[in-house]
């Protein structure tokens, strides 16, 4: 299955609102960390992610989440993902994902 992704930069709220809906994976991990990268450079600002329609994530998307993490961490920013499905749920908690993020 494919990547959707839906990028928003939420004055309101500070934060850049991203939707991933699909799945994140070796094949596409790249496009979302081009789309994380391309967002920060506009602007660095607290990022919320949404994972209510994510259907997979592998550790090469986990590994784009954590580094966009350690990118705007140093700048007082952080990262929160919202709605992930009972599968994603049980990695990030397996990776301890879940204390950081959730």
């Amino acid at each position: 299955m494919a990547l959707s992704i839906n990028a928003n930069n939420n004055t309101e709220a500070g934060a850049w609102e991203f939707k991933l809906v699909g799945e994140v994976d070796i094949s596409n991990a790249h496009y979302f960390k081009n789309r994380l990268e391309a967002a920060l450079a506009e602007k660095k600002q607290n990022i919320l992610i949404d994972l209510a329609d994510l259907n997979y994530i592998d550790s090469t998307g986990l590994g784009v989440i954590i580094g966009a993490y350690g990118t705007i961490k140093k700048d007082g920013f952080g990262i929160k993902v919202t709605g992930p499905k009972d599968n994603v749920k049980k990695l990030l908690g397996i990776s301890g994902l879940d204390k950081i993020l959730c």
